[in-house]
C-alpha cells in the first residue's frame, strides 16, 4: 500500500512520545476511569508537561508553535488504542483554535498558556436538549445589561463539563432575526455564580470520558468575554473551526478502523475453526482485503485534506466529506470486525469490543452525518 508521507521524522518521534504516554500513564488505569466517568486533572497536567496539550499554540502564548499535525497525532493514538477518557483533549484542542485565531491578546493572554499545561482545562458548549447541529436555532441567550452579559440556558454533551475552567459558550446576543449574524462565542469561568453542572450523563460508550449538562441562570459576564470582542461574529468562527473539527474526527476515525483491523488480522491468524485459521478462508481473506483498501483509501483523502488545512486551503465542504466517509467506514469496519471475532467480539476484554462501544457517536459528533451530506449536496 501507498506509505504516507505526511509526517517529518519530528512528528514521528512526537507519536513516540504520545504513544509511550498512553501506555505508561493511562491504559493501566482506563478501566478506573471508565467506572469514574472521567479522567484525573493530574493527567491533563503530565500531558501538558509533554506538550500533549494545545501543541499548536504559538510560544508567545505558552504553546510549542507546532503545525496542525501534531494535533492530528494525539487524536490518531488516543483513537488506536481506545482511550476513550482522552477525547476531550480534542475539545480543548478546538478551544484553544478558538482563541488563537479569533481571542483578543487578553483572552489569548489569560487561557491559552494554562490550557497548554493542562491547569485550565476547556470545554465548549453548542448543542442544547433541543437543538443540535442546527446550531443557528440555539436558545441560550446573552443580554447585554451595562457593561455584562447576562445569560439563560441550557447545554448539553459538554466534553469536559465537570472538569472545566472556562467553557466557550454559543448564544444569541443579537434580535435581527437573521440566524446567523444573532450568535456569539462567549467566555464563561467555570466558577462564576450562576453556572451549575450536571453528574456525568451515562453513555452507551465513551465511559471514561466526562461529559455533562450546564445550565445557566442570570450568569453575568464582562462584554469583553466575547470572543473577538465584538458581538455577532460567533457562527462565522465556529464555521472556520468546524471544518478542522471534521478533519479531525475523519483522522481519528480511520486511526481507529486501522487499529481494529490490526487486531482482527492478529485473531483470524491465531484462531481456528474447522481445523484451520479463521484467516485461511475465502471470504475471510475478502473482508479484510476489503476493509484494508477502504482504510488506505480513506487514509489518502484525509492526509491531502491535512495539508491543504497546513496551507489554510481546506473548505468546509472537503471537511465535512472527510467526516462523513471516514466515520462511515469506521463503523462498516467495526461490525464486521466484530462478527470476525465470533462470541469473543462482544467481549470486552478484545479492543474490537471496546470500538464497538466507543466509536459510533463520530458518526454524530461535529455534526450529524446527515448534514455533512447535506453540506456536499449544496455544491452540486
Amino acid at each position: 500500500m501507498i506509505p504516507r508521507t505526511l509526517f517529518d521524522p519530528e512528528h514521528e518521534a512526537f507519536r513516540n512520545t504520545t504513544r509511550r504516554f498512553l501506555a505508561e500513564q493511562c491504559m493501566p488505569f482506563h478501566a478506573q476511569w471508565e467506572e469514574d466517568h472521567q479522567v484525573p486533572r493530574e493527567v491533563w497536567k503530565k500531558a501538558g508537561e509533554l506538550g500533549l496539550l494545545n501543541a499548536t499554540t504559538p510560544e508567545a502564548y505558552g504553546g510549542l508553535g507546532l503545525d496542525r499535525r501534531f494535533s492530528l497525532i494525539v487524536g490518531e493514538e488516543v483513537t488506536r488504542v481506545s482511550a476513550n477518557g482522552l477525547i476531550g483533549f480534542g475539545v480543548h484542542d478546538i478551544v484553544a483554535g478558538y482563541l488563537i485565531n479569533f481571542g483578543t491578546e487578553a483572552q489569548k493572554h489569560k487561557w491559552l498558556p494554562k490550557m497548554a499545561t493542562g491547569e485550565a482545562i476547556a470545554a465548549v458548549a453548542m448543542t442544547e436538549p433541543g437543538t443540535g447541529s442546527d446550531l443557528q436555532g440555539v436558545k441560550t441567550r446573552a443580554t447585554l445589561v451595562g457593561d455584562h452579559y447576562i445569560i439563560n440556558g441550557s447545554k448539553t454533551f459538554i466534553s469536559n463539563g465537570t472538569h472545566c475552567d472556562l467553557v466557550v459558550v454559543v448564544a444569541k446576543t443579537g434580535n435581527t432575526g437573521k440566524g446567523s449574524q444573532d450568535i456569539s462565542l462567549i467566555i464563561v469561568e467555570a466558577d462564576r455564580p450562576g453556572l451549575s453542572k450536571s453528574t456525568p450523563l451515562r453513555k452507551v460508550g465513551l465511559h471514561a470520558q466526562d461529559t455533562t449538562m450546564l445550565f445557566f441562570e442570570d450568569l453575568r459576564v464582562p462584554k469583553e468575554n466575547v470572543v473577538g470582542g465584538v458581538a455577532g461574529q460567533g457562527f462565522f468562527q465556529l464555521m472556520k473551526e468546524l471544518a478542522w473539527e471534521r478533519l479531525g474526527i475523519a483522522g481519528n476515525s480511520i486511526a481507529g478502523a486501522r487499529a481494529v483491523l490490526e487486531h482482527t488480522l492478529e485473531y483470524t491468524r491465531g484462531r481456528s475453526v474447522f481445523g484451520k485459521p479463521i484467516f485461511d478462508f475465502q471470504n475471510s481473506r475478502f473482508k479484510l482485503a476489503d476493509m484494508k483498501i477502504n482504510i488506505e483509501v480513506g487514509q489518502n483523502y484525509v492526509d491531502r485534506c491535512m495539508a491543504l488545512c497546513l496551507e489554510h486551503k481546506l473548505t468546509p465542504q472537503a471537511s465535512a466529506a472527510a467526516k462523513l466517509w471516514c466515520s462511515d467506514l469506521y463503523s462498516k469496519v467495526v461490525d464486521e470486525c466484530v462478527q470476525l471475532h465470533g462470541g469473543n467480539g462482544y467481549m470486552l476484554e478484545y479492543p474490537v469490543a471496546r470500538h464497538y462501544l466507543d466509536h459510533r457517536v463520530l458518526r454524530i459528533a461535529g455534526g450529524a452525518n446527515d448534514i455533512m451530506k447535506e453540506l456536499v449536496g449544496r455544491t452540486l
